[in-house]
């Protein structure tokens, strides 16, 4: 902190406007003084290399050096700054890239003054903090079942596949029509996240899912 008790923080985005919003909104705050404002990644170091402050609020998708990169070396090189990366993108896979960067919080840009305030207070004192849709992402994610499991009759499907039988060959050794043999390969494929039958034996066979008898091109 300056001498004068206020954290002191950089805020980074390349877009202009919502820069100068977030500018805005914390000019009149007096426990925050604005040491610097950049619009890149690297731009972003060079703050950081010159002021060391408190936080810096960092957007993830710059110009030069995206925010996932900025986070990484700012805290590597400056464990004391510390990233609240303020963002519009709340996907899962934004989030993870965030947070396994060392950001210690996440917060989206509809971030009230108060919440971004707050947020930058809980931040300096080394906490996390997380918008409520961020925290429920992560969340619920963790919680999600790392591989979904095939039901019984998946697993048959999956390994007339790897016998090398059609749909209607399918559908023939296990008494069901074609049109379910279809829907059961659709439901699998998305449970092993691929697209064709092949693909599907391969991941199938790296988690040990087939029989042992099963093998692609068999004649079952």
């Amino acid at each position: 902190m300056s001498g004068g008790g206020e954290l002191r923080i950089i805020v980074v985005d390349d877009h202009t406007v919502m820069r100068a919003g977030v500018v805005a909104l914390l000019a009149a705050e007096p426990s925050i003084e604005i040491v610097g404002e950049a619009g890149d990644g690297r731009a972003a170091l060079e703050l950081v290399a010159a002021h060391e402050p408190d936080v810096a609020l960092v957007d993830l998708r710059m110009p030069v050096l995206d925010g996932v990169a900025t986070t990484a070396e700012i805290v590597a090189a400056y464990p004391r700054t510390r990233v609240l990366i303020v963002t519009t993108y709340d996907t899962d896979a934004e989030i993870e890239r965030g947070v396994e960067a060392g950001a210690i919080g996440y917060l989206l840009k509809d971030a009230t003054r108060e919440q971004l305030v707050d947020a930058i207070h809980a931040a300096s004192r080394g906490e996390t903090v997380l918008a409520p849709r961020v925290a429920e992402k992560l969340v619920a994610r963790m919680r999600r079942p790392a591989h979904p499991p095939l039901t019984a009759r998946e697993t048959d499907v999956l390994n007339a596949v790897a016998d090398g039988l059609t749909n209607a060959e399918i559908g023939a050794r296990l008494v069901i029509a074609e049109a379910t043999v279809k829907t059961h390969l659709l439901r699998l494929f998305a449970k092993l996240d691929v697209n064709d039958r092949t693909r599907a034996v391969v991941v199938a066979m790296e988690r040990g899912l087939l029989r042992r008898s099963s093998g692609m091109g068999g004649s079952g």
